[in-house]
């Protein structure tokens, strides 16, 4: 997918046609044009015609969504661009913000609020400058071209949303296949914990994805804690998923093989590395009924 210019609306801007501008930027480095579109650029397929036209005909590269009848599901531009590259159902998925950010687009402060089950001052409590001068700044430019400082910030942002959503998919992936899934005896009964064996190579943060994951498995809402190789030692740490209650690592604060527990209880650090012994720790950590 390459174009040669991207068209959007003239006029205020805001968050939706921005980030999608950026997305393209990121897989098709184009000027940017904020006008009306022309019969020509919705015709020419090397042109994307973003947030105005009329139009979703992405093999046109046009993905306008105001011609969506009242009652359509809340899909912005953003949306259209991202199911075009194949990647919205793992944006939606690991993108918190994008639900909120397509009710706002197309539903309106006052229903989206709603839908959040928040007041509608709240939504403008969470604006940051960041925003406000991102869209006041495109909201002021007529082109933007390589070189050019927003041009440039927005292709960033956009390569950094897709460098996310790619690299959190791989993660998970990679999770799926090497991840256990332990049942650890305790006081007569019995409870889940995700284990993360060592890897070579380690990523950078061992622990990245791992409440994503359990919250996408099945078997997820089982889960109480978790174990993952400590990125700073040989060793494991040991961690409640969701502070669950039951799991107090300060009861394995005196144990030798732990390093550090944490004083409110939710993490701790062993040196050891034996499976066992880890199931050991989880079941001292464990408080009984």
């Amino acid at each position: 997918m390459k174009y040669s210019l991207i068209v959007t609306h003239p006029g205020s801007s805001h968050k939706d046609e921005f980030l999608a501008c950026c997305v393209l930027l990121a897989v098709s480095p184009a000027p940017i044009a904020r006008r009306e579109p022309t019969a020509d650029d919705l015709a020419d397929p090397t042109i994307a015609v973003v947030d105005v036209g009329g139009e979703h005909q992405p093999k046109l590269g046009n993905f306008d969504h105001h011609q969506f009848p009242r009652d359509h599901e809340p899909l912005c531009s953003l949306s259209l661009v991202l199911q075009h590259l194949g990647m919205y159902d793992d944006a939606r998925s690991f993108c918190d913000w994008l639900e909120p950010a397509e009710w706002l687009d197309t539903r309106g402060p006052q229903e989206t609020s709603r839908w959040l089950g928040i007041g509608r001052d709240t939504l403008a409590k969470l604006n940051s400058p960041v925003d406000v001068t991102l869209l006041r700044r495109f909201a002021m430019s007529c082109r933007l071209e390589k070189g050019a400082i927003l041009w440039e910030m927005m292709r960033w942002i956009g390569e950094d949303l897709l460098a996310y959503i790619k690299g959190l998919r791989k993660r998970l992936d990679y999770i799926g296949k090497i991840s256990e899934f332990w049942e650890v005896e305790s006081c007569g009964e019995s409870f889940c914990v995700l284990y993360l064996p060592r890897t070579d190579p380690m990523p950078d943060e061992p622990s990245a994805g791992v409440g994503r994951f359990i919250l996408r498995h099945p078997e997820g809402s089982k889960i109480v804690g978790m174990v993952y190789p400590d990125r700073r030692s040989k060793g494991f740490g040991l961690s409640r998923h969701n502070d669950h209650p039951r799991l107090d690592f300060t009861r394995i604060e005196q144990c030798d093989d732990v390093h550090f527990a944490h004083a409110r209880g939710f993490v701790a650090k062993t040196s050891a590395t034996d499976p066992e012994r880890l199931r050991e720790l989880l079941r001292l950590s464990w408080i009984g009924k």
